[in-house]
């Protein structure tokens, strides 16, 4: 059993604590928001993802998972800490460390000199962010002696996150201390018992892993849709050569799904501030530049399709759209594509009538009453123009089509995210336009 901290209760810490307390670790989680701390300790969950809440009410319960506003009192005779704390993007795309480096400064001040600490970077932070933490930390007053860092990266998947965690494909644990190799070794054996693999590496190569990871997974699906454009121009069906391509081990099966684009709290950010990083040190990262141009081309590339359907006036035309969060399982709408077609849609006059299972308070704190939101899916179509699916939640993927053809002024669907097939659609007697496959007319 480690007694272990975690600064920060957005969706990294949160997830991250509960699973440590579920494997019989003692979890203090410390964040300066008065209002969700009390929501926590109160048994309240504060965000959504499937699996976490029995978890999270098991471990509370049971004591093994508090909460707390208060640093000193968070991290006391804690031996690990991790910071778990947001590193949003600035405007030239490099990560903002001030969060983490606030906390590093009172971390300083509060570390005794007769306790060792572990101090773990959970964040994603650009190559560095160890050694910055630790001259913060240290020019605060602490002792080098009483803690060490390691960097830890997450690899959690939103909407499967508990799953990732409880059983990771693999652990990277950057480190120069071996103690530190040690406490972190124990921590994480009963999540690896299955003999998945812990890589121990330096913190910069560990740091920069997350980067690579999340920046490839980027670009493998800006690639597919590149290969959908192409497809649509040629004749070709980009399903068909999903398949083909995706049976080569070498290349595999996985996000090699066309769609309005990547968004959400992790691709975004990471593809930007890893092209920043190569920057500060005059490396121009050209595949990067084109995954992020292409990127942002994607996530609205069915608005030039609504509007040669529509004539090109949306003027009072309302849309239905299915689906605002980045992707299905999660309330997560940041980077959202569902978005950036809603912003498109009204600034040409258009109306629009939204659902989604989980998202739409999110959305609703940020439209307030320039769109309308709906209890169902049904409910969207009322009277709408066309329906557009920007978010395959399962509930999409077998929808009644004869209430939708009954709610609907035409049968008219823009799939952002190739939800069903051609044959049934031309049956159906719908215009039908998906990406990088025929439009069904």
């Amino acid at each position: 059993m480690k007694k272990i901290a975690v600064v920060g209760t957005g969706y990294v810490g949160l997830v991250s604590g509960t699973c440590f307390a579920e494997a019989g670790n003692n979890v203090c989680c410390i964040d300066i928001d008065v209002e969700k701390v009390e929501k926590l300790r109160n048994g309240q969950i504060t965000i959504y993802e499937p699996g976490l809440e029995k978890l999270f009410k098991r471990n509370v319960n049971e004591g093994r998972l508090t909460f707390t506003t208060n640093l000193e009192e968070g991290i006391k005779g804690q031996e690990i800490i991790f910071l778990a704390l947001p590193t949003p993007p600035g405007e030239d795309g490099s990560a903002d460390l001030k969060y983490i480096l606030s906390v590093a400064a009172e971390l300083g001040k509060l570390l005794k000199h007769d306790e060792f600490k572990v101090i773990v970077d959970k964040s994603t932070v650009p190559v560095g962010t160890a050694d910055l933490v630790r001259k913060t930390i240290i020019a605060n007053g602490a002792s080098p002696e009483c803690f060490d860092i390691v960097s830890n990266p997450e690899f959690l998947r939103e909407g499967v996150a508990v799953d990732d965690f409880m059983k990771p494909d693999r652990v990277v644990i950057g480190y120069s201390n071996e103690k530190s190799k040690t406490i972190m070794g124990e921590l994480y054996a009963p999540f690896v018992r299955q003999g998945n693999p812990v890589y121990y590496m330096d913190e910069r190569s560990a740091e920069l892993t997350k980067y690579a990871a999340n920046s490839f997974l980027a670009t493998k699906i800006t690639f597919i849709n590149e290969i959908a454009r192409l497809c649509e121009i040629l004749g070709a069906d980009v399903d068909m050569v999903r398949l083909g391509i995706g049976s080569d081990d070498r290349i595999g099966k996985r996000f090699l799904f066309p769609g309005i684009g990547y968004g959400g709290s992790c691709f975004p950010k990471d593809v930007k501030a890893l092209v920043k990083s190569a920057s500060d040190v005059d490396y121009n990262f050209e595949i990067l530049k084109a995954v992020m141009n292409v990127n942002a081309e994607q996530k609205v590339i069915l608005i030039p399709r609504i509007l040669e359907y529509f004539g090109g006036d949306l003027s009072g035309k309302t849309f239905a759209v299915w689906g605002l969060a980045f992707k299905p399982n999660t309330d997560d709408i940041r980077e959202a594509p569902a978005l950036e077609i809603i912003d498109d849609l009204l600034s040409k006059g258009a109306n629009v009538v939204a659902y989604d299972p989980e998202a739409m308070d999110n959305v609703k704190k940020l439209y307030g009453d320039k769109i309308k939101f709906s209890n169902n899916q049904y409910e969207a179509l009322h009277g709408a123009d066309a329906l557009i699916i920007a978010t395959e939640w399962n509930e999409f993927r077998t929808p009644d089509f004869d209430k939708i053809s009954s709610l609907l002024k035409n049968r008219v669907i823009f799939d952002g995210r190739n939800l069903y097939a051609l044959d049934m659609m031309k049956k159906l007697n719908y215009y039908y336009s998906s990406i990088g496959r025929e439009i069904i007319k």
